[in-house]
């Protein structure tokens, strides 16, 4: 089992100067006037949701992928043989992602591993001189968030949020006729998800699998004796390593919200819902739903992962309300209707990673703004926690509505940040 290194005997190493990407609409054109010496070699940490990410590296030009990495040595093999043979080398495979930052050679870090993660990889590949691109959430609690941006600003990184909507044509194009009043000034937004989840059992004590390095798996928290039904998805309902379907999934809907409306930080959450279902050990809702106030501007969320048919007869998606109008974004389209529910117009078109990894190598090459840099991931992830600070309190957050910490309130203050597992703590 791979030895736990410190985060203190990590080599600090400074860089130049980060780029930054170019509009979607002109993706094209900058992929074909890129040179040879403008190749990106990356690494991938956590081959689950990583193993897709894989697949758009390989399908963009001038990208390599360096490493391969996973604390499950037969994902790991499983990788291994999937990619690398579109281009001229393979991918060396590692189980701890410090030795990807090791490598001088590596522009930058794909970071897909569970959510306690995120941020801590982040930072340390920031301090290491990698660029990073990383999963949402973008962090486990606040806190992380407000690091992650102070590392990446420190040492000049790119850091982009996996909240892909921000890259595709369609939905920008959504979001410039809102932004241009097509529909009027907009006054309330919802978003929703919707799936049909199992449950995920009573787990047992169980020795660890001789394919897993837990302790590295286990990484920045607090250690835990292994149960059969952590891994490799069921982690996500423990409040120690996930952040519930409203991280998971939440975000993404939360953060095209926060988009249309242009608002940042609320001034009011307020949460309701529970573990109604099913008799397990999740610990996060099942059903829950969070008003998130902004002043003038409310965003509605509805989580429901036993039940898939959400609002509009689709699993997910986002409704925008103005004086004049609607815009329903839903899947990777969108459509209009006037106050008279007359659809006036509507428009589809291509989604998926590839637009949005082709940004955040288009940032690091061309000096210009991601679509999805940190800090706008941070103030979308951050609604996710505090809808889940709310839920877990029982009670109503009042917020800053300049950085929306919380308010006369210590108690919901305090999951503002985690413990962590001694000498793993996140330090910029």
């Amino acid at each position: 089992m791979t030895r736990m290194i410190g985060r203190r005997e990590f080599v600090v190493q400074s860089s130049t100067a980060a780029a930054i990407g170019m509009a979607a609409a002109a993706a094209s054109s900058a992929r074909a006037a890129t040179s040879a010496n403008d190749q990106i070699r990356v690494g991938i940490m956590g081959l689950g949701r990583g193993s897709a990410l894989a697949s758009a590296v390989e399908s963009i030009p001038n990208a390599e992928i360096a490493y391969l990495c996973d604390v499950d040595s037969r994902r790991l093999a499983t990788g291994l043989g999937k990619f690398g043979g579109k281009q001229s080398r393979k991918p060396q495979g590692v189980g701890d992602f410090r030795r990807i930052l090791d490598d001088k050679s590596v522009d930058a870090l794909i970071v897909a591993a569970p959510d306690h993660w995120h941020a801590p990889a982040t930072i340390l590949a920031c301090s290491a001189g990698k660029h990073v691109y990383v999963e949402k959430p973008c962090c486990h609690n606040p806190r992380e968030g407000e690091l992650a941006i102070a590392a990446a600003r420190k040492h000049d990184r790119i850091v982009q949020v996996g909240t892909q909507r921000r890259s595709w044509p369609v939905i920008i194009e959504a979001m410039d006729k809102l932004h241009t009043g097509e529909i009027g000034r907009v006054l309330y937004s919802r978003g929703w998800y919707a799936n049909h989840r199992p449950s995920i059992g009573k787990g047992k004590p169980a020795p660890v699998p001789e394919w897993l390095d837990y302790s590295l798996w286990q990484g920045p928290a607090p250690e835990r004796p292994f149960k059969d039904n952590y891994l490799h998805y069921f982690w996500h309902n423990f409040w120690h390593w996930g952040t519930g379907e409203l991280g998971n999934n939440g975000v993404h809907a939360l953060d095209m919200c926060r988009w249309g409306l242009g608002v940042d930080y609320p001034t009011r959450v307020i949460s309701g819902g529970g573990k109604y279902r099913y008799d397990d050990d999740q610990q996060t809702p099942d059903t829950h739903t969070v008003t998130f106030e902004f002043g003038d501007k409310t965003i509605l969320w509805e989580g429901l992962s036993w039940s898939p048919r959400g609002m509009e007869g689709e699993t997910f998606g986002a409704t925008f309300h103005g004086e004049r109008g609607t815009i329903v974004l839903t899947g990777s389209g969108y459509a209009i209707y006037s106050l008279t529910n007359k659809e006036t117009g509507k428009s589809t078109g291509p989604g998926g990673d590839e637009v949005h990894i082709t940004d955040f190598f288009n940032s690091i090459r061309q000096q210009h703004p991601s679509h999805a840099d940190i800090a706008e991931g941070h103030k979308s992830t951050l609604l996710c926690h505090l809808g889940n600070i709310a839920y877990r309190t029982g009670r109503v957050l009042r917020c800053d509505p300049h950085n929306g910490h919380i308010q006369s309130d210590d108690e919901a203050m305090h999951l503002w940040a985690r413990e962590y597992r001694p000498g793993w703590e996140p330090v910029v």
